[in-house]
């Protein structure tokens, strides 16, 4: 359970990012079959009562991963869908880059932290709009949409690497 317990870790050292709850249902259901209950109770024993999802949080999400077609309910509980497990393990191999990148909030502290927990949920959930409205796009639509994401990953490099030359050069 190594993506739940990371994403557990991180969220008990600052405030919970509304946006990582998913990702975390979804790795616990990578490991088993749970009902709502039993996820409560598994992010509470995991952080030790640090974190404990109200039902408030948890249900309404369980739909929504329902509806979104990443989880099945199974023997009165829910288990992840293969389509779930290819969101997570695309979630697992961007959360270093995504961290990376926000790197710089988190150390601003408390402050930081809840600017890039926002902005973290709106590009979460910008992204999952994207990506149920990619369908409805023309070829056309898609090809400028590709050059765009394609464009802002090479600016997104350079930028990295002029803070790479710049924490390298001698002060």
């Amino acid at each position: 359970m190594d993506i739940a317990n990371d994403i557990v870790s991180d969220m008990t050292r600052s405030l919970i990012p509304r946006g990582f709850s998913r990702f975390y249902v979804l790795g616990v259901l990578k490991e088993r079959s749970m009902t709502g209950k039993q996820i409560i109770d598994e992010a509470t024993s995991i952080t030790g009562g640090s974190w404990k999802p109200s039902p408030g949080l948890v249900y309404p999400l369980l739909g929504k991963l329902l509806a979104g077609g990443l989880i099945e309910e199974v023997d009165g509980g829910y288990r992840i869908t293969p389509r779930g497990a290819n969101v997570l393990e695309d979630y697992e191999k961007s959360k270093k880059e995504f961290d990376n990148l926000f790197g710089v909030f988190l150390r601003l502290g408390l402050f930081g932290r809840t600017m890039a927990g926002n902005l973290a949920d709106r590009l979460i959930d910008l992204l999952g709009s994207l990506r149920l409205d990619m369908s409805r796009f023309t070829a056309e639509q898609q090809g400028k949409y590709r050059a765009f994401l394609e464009s802002e990953l090479r600016r997104l490099e350079q930028d990295k690497k002029g803070r790479v030359e710049d924490d390298a050069a001698p002060a």
